[in-house]
């Protein structure tokens, strides 16, 4: 099973947008590793929105 284009693209505009860690940094990374970095941001942002 592969990882579907389109989410990789946004996971990684994601992290990218947010630390703004170059584009192979961010690839090396492993799917769960990259995952858990999505989960965190999304995490604060609405931490910060007052969502939580």
């Amino acid at each position: 099973m592969t990882y579907a284009a389109d989410r990789l693209y946004e996971e990684v505009a994601y992290v990218a947008f947010h630390f703004h860690w170059p584009l192979a940094d961010i690839l090396d990374l492993e799917h769960p590793e990259r995952r858990r970095y999505v989960a965190q941001i999304a995490s604060l942002n609405r931490r910060i929105n007052g969502e939580e």
